[in-house]
């Protein structure tokens, strides 16, 4: 049995080659962590092609869901994503936070930061960041963001309550999250529980929905719901990697379900609406003219 540590050196390894791997060649694997099937499969992600702000550069193809789409950002907003790799959630969401908003993405692998950082650089995204760190003791104050993403990632994390209760530290009173991930219905065969791969690759780790949502209550977040849901077909040509054919067949008639679903919460508290800044502040403009004129 693995621990904690062992298990985020492995997702760390595992995505540290990724972020070398094609977009498509990630899309037709398990969140870009397994060998391709050799059938053409978009197994987890949805299609982010035609979402404003997206940046076909930073999309290495390794989400399940669109949580910025859900996440009700508003212009100014602080917002923060969890596990950004390359930087296209991050991206998506300063289309919505705008110019005068932030985004904060977090990510623990290296290599992924630095990709990140280029993209935004060559957009000329200044209010944009990366930082280095663990989104289990995030690199980020208390009652910071108005709004946090996340794009399948909390599976991946062996201590998922020590990343929510992060997420209810680091919102502001009344702001949300929007996260998508994978959640289990029934147990998975140990054998695919087990493999480091398919660790790296979203399913081993992921827990029970009803277990999952009952984190986010006992943390204290109120108006829980389920955005969006969809059940995730493992093709038998990676199944047979793990399972015999007696296996998979048993694997593919049971109960058991495998699930992406989009989580919105709120922390309880009254959001403090932000002062409204003077046109003069905007353009960068003094606020008295030279003459003594006061705007």
């Amino acid at each position: 049995m693995k621990n904690e540590q062992e298990l985020k050196d492995i997702v760390k390894d595992r995505y540290a080659k990724i972020a070398e791997q094609g977009k498509a060649e990630n899309a037709s694997s398990c969140c870009g962590a397994t060998k391709p099937s050799n059938k053409v499969y978009n197994i987890m992600m949805d299609d982010y092609s035609e979402t404003s702000g997206y940046v076909e550069d930073a999309d290495l193809g390794l989400g399940c869901g669109l949580p910025t789409q859900f996440a009700k950002i508003k212009k100014g907003d602080t917002v923060i994503d969890l596990g950004s790799g390359a930087g296209n959630d991050c991206f998506v969401a300063r289309h919505e936070t705008g110019s005068e908003g932030k985004v904060i993405g977090v990510d623990f692998t290296p290599i992924m930061i630095q990709k990140a950082r280029t993209n935004a650089e060559k957009l000329g995204y200044n209010n944009v960041e990366f930082r280095e760190g663990d989104i289990d003791a995030m690199p980020v104050n208390d009652n910071v963001a108005d709004v946090i993403v996340s794009n399948c990632v909390l599976n991946l994390v062996p201590n998922k309550q020590k990343v929510i209760g992060e997420i209810f530290r680091t919102l502001k009173p009344g702001g949300h999250f929007s996260i998508s991930d994978i959640v289990l219905v029934g147990n998975l065969p140990d054998a695919l529980k087990e493999d480091a791969e398919m660790y790296a690759g979203c399913v081993a780790e992921a827990i029970q929905k009803v277990e999952y949502l009952q984190f986010i209550k006992d943390v204290g977040f109120q108006n829980i719901q389920i955005q969006k849901e969809k059940p995730i077909v493992i093709p038998d040509d990676i199944l047979e990697k793990y399972l015999s054919s007696e296996e998979v067949k048993t694997f593919n008639s049971s109960e058991t379900g495998i699930f992406s679903i989009t989580v919105y919460a709120e922390k309880p508290g009254t959001k403090q609406e932000k002062p409204k800044r003077k046109l003069a502040e905007i353009n960068n403009e003094p606020c008295c003219a030279p003459d003594g004129n006061c705007c």
